[in-house]
């Protein structure tokens, strides 16, 4: 029998009947919850048969979702790819449309378009006459000489 203190006085403890006295206790069940022996049905392996439908749905979720991971991060790896060529080609054009730019600026200075016209043969014209609605002349018309300005 054991004994306990209780108010500094030493009082004799409750004693625990044996755990085979009790009827409503089943056999192979220890207080920890072992799983030996029949289940708490009566049908012997029931829960441990669950377990492996349910890891394999566990590592299957798991694959597909690593899977997924993949296929997502390719997809997204080959749009950044597309998307780094795509600037690639907007800086290369870019650049073609500012030389082409400064090629037209060159040709539209003053000086470049009077020596392109003389290679052409053109020549600078005289004094402007105009026309007005009515049919009336202003200024004095008179035709350029073959070689030069009038």
């Amino acid at each position: 029998m054991a004994v306990g203190r209780v108010g500094g006085e030493a009082a004799p403890a409750r004693q625990r009947p044996p755990a085979a006295d009790k009827p409503g206790r089943r056999p192979g069940r220890g207080r920890t919850g072992g799983r030996s022996g029949a289940g708490p049905r009566g049908r012997s392996g029931a829960r441990s048969s669950g377990r492996g439908p349910f890891a394999a749905l566990v590592a299957l979720l798991l694959s597909a979702g690593l899977v997924a991971l993949l296929l997502l991060n390719t997809a997204l790896n080959q749009g950044t790819f597309e998307l780094t060529q795509l600037q690639q080609r907007t800086t290369r054009l870019t650049d073609e449309q500012q030389g082409l730019q400064q090629q037209i600026a060159g040709w539209s200075a003053p000086d470049q378009l009077a020596a392109r016209a003389r290679k052409l043969g053109m020549v600078p014209g005289g004094v402007p006459a105009f026309l007005k609605d009515d049919g009336t002349v202003l200024g004095s018309p008179r035709p350029l000489p073959p070689g030069g300005n009038g």
